[in-house]
């Protein structure tokens, strides 16, 4: 099915759920972009329900086609540096195929219900779909709790191309850096290779953990970053590749420098 039809299917059937946004209909136009903004911005707001067979179907369609559209990356297939268990990337963590990709949440574990905001937690839920959220929410029902800070879940991914996605909170910086701050930060590192290991896994790729919205300094989160993934690497069996995934120019020049390349 053509992924104009697919997508106002999609749309009528959230619209169904939710018909309070059914004004806002009139603000999107009807070529693809804009409706693809639409769907978008509707999956992003859904709160958890029940998801219904027919909307998986379609969605998993569309997003299956996006995937292919984007091109896929083999992790496993990119350059080391010169430590041949250490990649950098820089791109759209979504498109890597690598066995678990890390996702940068808030407490609830939700994703993110700000309508096509820029932050990593939306793409990663946008790419995924809404099984994604609907799986962290039975986590999170079940945990009874917010998610602490520098701890680890790992659910199934989906529509993307890595197998799991591991979701860890990191510290939100309001004041001065502090060496407990840097500590959850580094728990947060620690926490998400553990689950690597423990569940026999192969390779990771992490993104920037809360540089972005939570302003953790780009330098001093990058030295944490190597840091505690070198010390784990040393005592570990198993793991053959760790991705320090990156999107601005400005991390991969940090890494590239501290990393000596």
């Amino acid at each position: 099915m053509e992924s104009l039809i697919l997508m106002k299917e999609l749309i009528r059937l959230l619209l169904d759920e939710m018909p309070q946004y059914q004004d806002q209909m009139v603000q999107f136009s009807e070529n693809a972009v804009l409706q693809r903004k639409l769907l978008r911005s509707l999956m992003n707001v859904r709160t958890p329900r029940p998801l219904q067979a027919n909307f998986l179907h379609l969605q998993d369609e569309l997003l299956l086609i996006e995937r292919e559209e984007k091109g896929v990356v083999d992790a496993m297939h990119l350059p080391t540096t010169s430590d041949s268990q250490l990649v950098i990337w820089q791109g759209d963590i979504t498109r890597l195929k690598v066995d678990a990709i890390v996702d940068a949440d808030n407490s609830s574990l939700l994703g993110c219900f700000y309508p096509c905001h820029d932050c990593i937690d939306n793409a990663i839920h946008s790419a995924a779909g809404l099984q994604l959220r609907d799986e962290c929410n039975h986590l999170m029902i079940a945990q009874g709790y917010d998610e602490p800070i520098g701890q680890a879940k790992l659910t199934k991914a989906y529509n993307l191309p890595s197998k799991y996605v591991i979701h860890t909170v990191g510290p939100r910086i309001r004041g001065q850096l502090t060496q407990a701050v840097c500590e959850d930060l580094a728990s947060c590192y620690r926490s998400c290779l553990t689950l690597v290991q423990a569940h026999k896994l192969k390779s990771i790729a992490f993104c920037c953990i809360a540089t972005g919205e939570y302003r953790f300094p780009n330098l001093k989160a990058t030295k944490i970053a190597i840091t505690e993934t070198k010390r784990f690497l040393a005592a570990a069996n198993g793991i053959e590749r760790v991705i320090f995934n990156v999107f601005k120019q400005e991390d991969e020049e940090i890494y590239r420098s501290l990393l000596s390349i």
